[in-house]
């Protein structure tokens, strides 16, 4: 019997070995390749503030910043492990600040393919309905920060006022300026109109004129030269302050060591250097809460200087409580 039992248990352990190798081999599944919508809170004294990803878009950087060389931009890039194309994140800001729940920005919506156009989702996500916004306020009118206002030909945020600069809606919504813009920039304007006009249309748009008041504690800045009316957003709350600098940079890699370097994106390239020197200099000295449209997801993070740039510090993951 003892030899019988004994081939039985070595039997027994063979087909589960056997068992345990099949199994092993059939268990991987197919990879995924997606992220899940990106949302992440900071709180700004009283207010909550919600990141929300609208996605990434590969960019060559390198041909597309000016007052450089691509030979200096590739070295920016490699010290940082990058190369281009970069993937570049598209961020937006929710703003609930107990009364109000105010966006800025839309991300790209159907505008800039299928690598983008997430941001709703990110919304939903973070436990939020587009219905519930009440305001969105728009750093400038480029694709990539109006395009998620529609989508299928519909309002995406039906009980929102939009809000931008009045120089920008002159600028983008003008007729007599895309009919004159050479053609491979008449889709900058295009996307700002099939995006805006609807809301123009509604009687859902009210633009201002440079620094104004928005809502208790939210404050909009003029930071024309990237775009003729872009903004800048303030946001302070219990003595803490967040400053939201939608396109005042785009490359983290280059332009915190470099400021002075541009972008073929903007309208005043000289304009909108002075303004990044100038939002760079006075977070470094206040010491506050930045976000940028297109700093890696969130976005969120504090300067400081360091020899003739600046260096930049995303904030320290943290789960609220």
């Amino acid at each position: 019997m003892s030899r019988v039992s004994n081939w039985f248990r070595q039997l027994m352990t063979g087909a589960l070995l056997l068992a345990g190798a099949v199994q092993f081999a059939h268990a991987a599944a197919p990879q995924v390749k997606t992220q899940a919508p990106g949302y992440y809170r900071v709180m700004v004294g009283d207010f909550e503030v919600t990141a929300l990803s609208d996605g990434t878009v590969a960019l060559p950087v390198d041909t597309l910043l000016t007052n450089t060389t691509k030979a200096k931009s590739d070295k920016a890039l490699a010290h940082d492990f990058l190369k281009s194309p970069v993937d570049t994140s598209v961020n937006g800001y929710l703003i609930n600040t107990g009364a109000k729940l105010l966006l800025v920005d839309t991300g790209a919506g159907a505008l800039f393919g299928p690598t983008l156009g997430g941001l709703s989702e990110s919304l939903k996500a973070a436990g939020y309905q587009p219905e519930q916004v009440d305001e969105i306020y728009i750093t400038h009118m480029h694709a990539d920060h109006v395009g998620g206002l529609m989508a299928g030909g519909k309002i995406v945020f039906p009980n929102a006022i939009v809000r931008a600069d009045q120089r920008d809606a002159d600028y983008w919504l003008s007729q007599a300026n895309l009919d004159k813009a050479p053609t491979d920039a008449k889709g900058f304007f295009q996307g700002a109109m099939a995006s805006m006009n609807p809301y123009v249309a509604a009687g859902k748009f009210k633009p201002f004129n440079g620094n104004t008041e928005l809502a208790p504690g939210v404050k909009a800045i003029a930071a024309p030269g990237h775009t003729p009316g872009h903004s800048i957003y303030v946001v302070e709350s219990a003595g803490q302050k967040l400053v939201l600098w939608g396109d005042l940079m785009h490359v983290a890699a280059v332009q915190f060591a470099e400021p002075a370097v541009t972008i073929q994106f903007d309208t005043d390239s000289e304009s909108a250097a002075a303004q990044r020197q100038r939002a760079y200099a006075d977070a470094a000295k206040g010491a506050y809460l930045v976000g940028s449209a297109h700093l890696s997801f969130p976005g969120l993070g504090r300067l400081r200087a360091e020899g003739k740039g600046y260096k930049f510090v995303p904030v320290n993951y943290s789960g609220l409580k």
